[in-house]
């Protein structure tokens, strides 16, 4: 086998995880051992490999503690084609509101773009290439049209007495090729006659079950018809536009759909993961006053498609035997328990993420990759200002936002952007008027800016 992303060791696999989300290893370790077991089954006996199915998790804690995140770095790290999905916004089949199997279409959806993509990448410089031959065309055109209605010579005569014209690329093709890739006629008009992508209906049906998706194929099938769509209309264009047109008409020529629907059936069948939030909205005790389409009823539409079957979609037949199923939810009101024994019983695997106290806000606010500090200073390094932090500032800024998570609603990191956006409000409305382009944010600043608000409890609720 081949070696590539999946097969990173699951210390490799926490390790890159560490450089974006702080602390919660348990979590990571879980997350990290289910991608590993994705390259053990392709390596296990042909036999046994459909017998094998993926450890599903849940992830069990509150909001703003890195579960998205977590799940997220793992497909990208992965390569995996991946959904993230609010399990209250589905609704029991045969009820307004999207079914389930939706996911599973929108995640193949997903897949096709991601090989698409890929695809396009390997055929970028022959469609450019193409692409300048057809603009090299069309900007000669002028000068070939004035040369035809010329009736005065130069003329070629060949051995057969036929006589030609000369080609008006021949005599300065060179030289507008050199002057097309300097960028020097992207200015010039030419007229390139394009499809007309218009749209053949706007709407057909309301939201109701399995519309949405319905809406789309009858769409694409009206699109099929002649003189509903695919009309070309002429229209003049500056090069520069000309030129992204005719690429993108060219790279569609170039790629193989049915090659990249395959290859992303595949990808979605064996590789594909899931990450259904708020599974703890449709948890909770069975309701009595009749059924319950929002709560237990999706759990026994989610529990065919999280077990293992097959969903119809316009590109093909997608099983869901091997898809990984992440769950999350705070569980603050219900447990996991309240689930349907069915459906509890697909998700072997439960992690607890532990809420985020001071300690942790402050390594949020420097360790990772992306942090928050390093971000406002890219945001006002785009003004010319150099912005930096204190270690005492940003113990000051950590203990404003575990203090505001204490008092109010506790949203863990995402306090962080409250208060930082409340400390950097001034300086973020004045940057381009500062005569000093050096800015240290010591613990002082911090105090002056946040204190006040802190202390006013109404304005704390509001601002922070």
């Amino acid at each position: 086998m081949t070696a590539g992303p999946s097969s990173f060791t699951p210390r490799e696999i926490v390790s890159e995880l560490d450089r974006y989300i702080v602390g919660q290893a348990k979590a990571k370790r879980a997350v990290a051992v289910a991608l590993r077991n994705r390259w053990r089954r392709q390596a296990a006996p042909a036999e046994l490999r459909d017998e094998i199915m993926p450890k599903n998790i849940i992830m069990i804690g509150p909001t703003g503690v890195g579960k998205t995140e977590i799940a997220r770095r793992l497909a990208k790290l992965a390569q995996a084609p991946f959904i993230k999905v609010e399990a209250s916004k589905f609704t029991e089949v045969g009820y307004v509101g999207r079914d389930v199997e939706s996911i599973i279409r929108d995640l193949l959806e997903i897949a096709i773009g991601m090989v698409r993509e890929e695809q396009r990448a390997r055929i970028e410089v022959r469609a450019r290439e193409l692409a300048e031959e057809r603009l090299l065309t069309l900007l000669s055109r002028p000068a070939a049209e004035a040369l035809a209605a010329n009736l005065r010579g130069p003329f070629v005569v060949s051995s057969q007495g036929t006589v030609q014209r000369p080609d008006a690329q021949s005599a300065d093709g060179a030289s507008m090729r050199a002057r097309l890739r300097a960028g020097e006629l992207d200015d010039e008009t030419v007229e390139l006659e394009v499809a007309d992508t218009t749209s053949p209906l706007v709407s057909i049906f309301g939201n109701g079950h399995g519309m949405d998706d319905m809406e789309l194929q009858l769409k694409d099938m009206l699109g099929q018809i002649p003189g509903v769509r695919g009309k070309k209309q002429n229209r003049k264009l500056k090069v520069k536009d000309a030129r992204r047109l005719l690429e993108d008409e060219e790279a569609q020529k170039l790629i193989d759909m049915d090659a990249v629907k395959r290859e992303a059936i595949d990808r979605t069948e064996q590789g594909g993961i899931v990450f259904l939030d708020e599974v703890d909205k449709i948890a909770g005790p069975k309701s009595a006053q009749g059924p319950d389409i929002s709560r237990e009823g999706v759990q026994r539409d989610l529990l065919p498609i999280v077990e293992g079957s097959t969903v119809n979609t316009k590109h093909g037949a997608i099983k869901t035997d091997h898809i990984l199923f992440i769950a999350a939810g705070a569980f603050h009101v219900a447990s996991v328990s309240d689930l349907i024994p069915e459906l509890q019983g697909r998700f072997p695997i439960r992690v607890e993420l532990l809420p985020l106290e001071k300690h942790d806000f402050v390594r949020i606010l420097t360790e990772p990759k992306n942090a928050l500090t390093r971000q406002y200073a890219a945001l006002m390094g785009a003004e010319g200002m150099q912005l930096s932090f204190t270690e005492a500032a940003v113990e000051a800024i950590a203990e404003y936002a575990a203090t505001a998570n204490q008092r109010g609603q506790n949203i863990g990191a995402r306090r962080l952007h409250t208060v930082m956006e409340a400390l950097l409000d001034e300086l973020s409305f004045t940057a381009p008027e500062l005569v000093e382009r050096t800015v240290v944010i010591d613990a002082a600043d911090v105090h002056k800016q946040l204190s006040p608000i802190l202390a006013d409890e109404d304005l704390a609720k509001f601002i922070l």
